[in-house]
């Protein structure tokens, strides 16, 4: 299949399910990613000890931060870019120009990271690492640029497999020198491999049908900077109000308090990533809608809308009911204070998936001032709350804070979405969503067995609610039914080959 039959499904009727699948094939890689973290993450933090580990993280923080600044939303505009291109010859121009922007950034990046950690007395060796992991962020910025590409075309399976490969070398990696006896900058170090073997799968699955070799255009270059400016700045607003209540806490809370909200904090830093990869699917179809096809655009904001809401009711539903559970597994206790936090917590979920598809749809319309308007609103409300609440209520004001910042986010991004002409979206969802979910709250805390099976049953009952109310959502429906065939397909081939 040529490079243009790949984007010329994104047209077609068959786009919403190839999407459908797209995102449960990129969850169940970042399932898997999770469990591949779970075995290195401790691994580390074990064999380093908490002052090593500590050292390891703040370089990792630091690149991090500089990775959020360089990466300048160069990938999502990549996406819509491409996905909305006339033709191969201006994909692979869009391509080119998108390649050389992005090595120059990440360059300047790895000078202001390692500039920053030798002024600020990190010394020679912690140096060196932060230059270690700097350069692993140029390749692995490199090829999720690649990634973008695949992504464009639907070629999910492709992306999701190089990402699980990743990990898994990472991990391998990390045995090794935890046999070894390592120190910190060795464990910086094998970012590097890691990175250069997803580069280069990257590079082989999309030899022959995109340009790989960029373009030092800086005239070309201005006006993908305006578009991404404002983008780029909300994003990183984005990620310094998720990670402020804890900077917060750190400052004003005891370190029994910032601990409680660490442990929650992890987890939910986990999986507030699920709703990005499920839209991030879809996202280059609603994006080249809103560009050729404003019926297809409205349909599509509308039925995504439903879609995370009802998801994000489930996985906080989920996560309510497990939280003892989550915590035992983290701490060896299920009374522990982090799990009324986490508790707490888990009602972000549901402004999260709402956030992400909103805050999709404002990007697919390039409307990014209001998505930057969002955010920071977001950031000051957080900033507020955390301050009042969380010296008199500990974690659990911290939480609190955070909750309702989130909200804030997703009620601002849905607001500005539908005004100025936007899409009309399915408000009779919400209040059909909600009250399934504290249906499905009730049945499941009545069990009162284990927190595993009073999430199932919880589980089991909302969607049972969603059922006779008549909202399952009917792309699950699909998904179930083109796998049914699929199988019935499978088994008849086996009893006729030559069918």
């Amino acid at each position: 299949m040529s490079a243009d039959d790949d984007y010329e499904i994104l047209n077609t009727e068959a786009a919403g399910a190839v999407a459908m699948r797209g995102g449960t094939i990129r969850t169940a890689a970042y399932a898997g990613s999770l469990l591949l973290a779970l075995v290195s993450a401790p691994l580390v933090v074990r064999h380093l000890g908490d002052a090593d580990f500590g050292r390891y993280s703040s370089v990792l923080a630091v690149v991090a931060i500089v990775t959020g600044l360089t990466e300048g939303g160069v990938n999502t505009v990549a996406m819509r870019a491409l996905a909305g291109a006339a033709d191969e010859r201006e994909r692979a121009r869009i391509m080119g120009d998108l390649l050389g922007l992005r090595l120059v950034l990440s360059t300047i990046g790895i000078g202001v990271a390692v500039g920053f950690t030798a002024v600020a007395g990190y010394g020679s060796m912690l140096v060196l690492g932060t230059l270690c992991a700097s350069i692993a962020m140029l390749l692995n910025l490199t090829q999720s640029l690649f990634g973008a590409v695949l992504q464009a075309r639907l070629r999910f399976g492709v992306a999701s497999i190089i990402e699980i490969t990743r990990g898994v070398v990472y991990t391998l990696l990390v045995l090794v020198l935890v046999l070894a006896g390592s120190g910190v900058v060795p464990f910086l170090v094998i970012l590097i491999p890691a990175a250069i073997l997803a580069l280069v799968l990257n590079v082989y699955a999309l030899r022959g049908s995109a340009r790989l070799r960029p373009a030092f255009h800086p005239g070309r270059w201005m006006p993908l900077l305006r578009e991404t400016a404002v983008f780029a700045v909300a994003i990183a607003v984005n990620s310094l109000y998720f990670r402020l209540t804890l900077v917060i806490m750190s400052l004003v809370a005891s370190a029994r308090e910032t601990g409680h909200f660490a442990i929650s904090f992890r987890v939910m830093e986990v999986l507030v990533g699920v709703p990005a990869i499920l839209v991030g699917a879809a996202f280059p179809i609603i994006s080249r809608s809103a560009r050729n096809d404003r019926e297809r655009f409205d349909s599509a904001s509308g039925r995504l809308f439903e879609l995370c809401l009802l998801s994000g009711v489930l996985v906080s539903l989920a996560l309510t009911l497990s939280a003892p559970f989550v915590i035992e597994v983290l701490t060896g206790s299920r009374t522990h204070p982090a799990t009324d936090v986490l508790r707490i917590q888990s009602l972000a979920m549901i402004a999260s998936f709402v956030a992400s598809t909103t805050g999709y749809g404002l990007l697919s319309m390039r409307r990014h001032v209001e998505a930057l308007a969002a955010n920071l609103g977001s950031l000051v409300v957080v900033t507020v709350l955390a301050l009042v609440l969380v010296p008199s209520m500990g974690a659990q004001g911290g939480a609190i804070a955070a909750v309702i910042a989130d909200f804030v986010l997703a009620i601002a991004c849905t607001s500005l979405l539908v005004r100025r002409g936007g899409p009309a979206l399915p408000w009779a969802a919400v209040p059909v969503g909600l009250a399934a979910g504290a249906v499905g709250y009730l049945a499941g805390s009545l069990v009162g067995v284990h927190p595993l099976v009073e999430a199932a049953v919880g589980v089991a009952v909302f969607l049972a609610m969603l059922v006779v109310l008549r909202r399952f959502p009917p792309e699950v429906l699909e998904l179930l039914r083109s796998k049914r065939d699929a199988r019935g397909t499978s088994r008849a081939a086996v009893i006729d080959p030559g069918s």
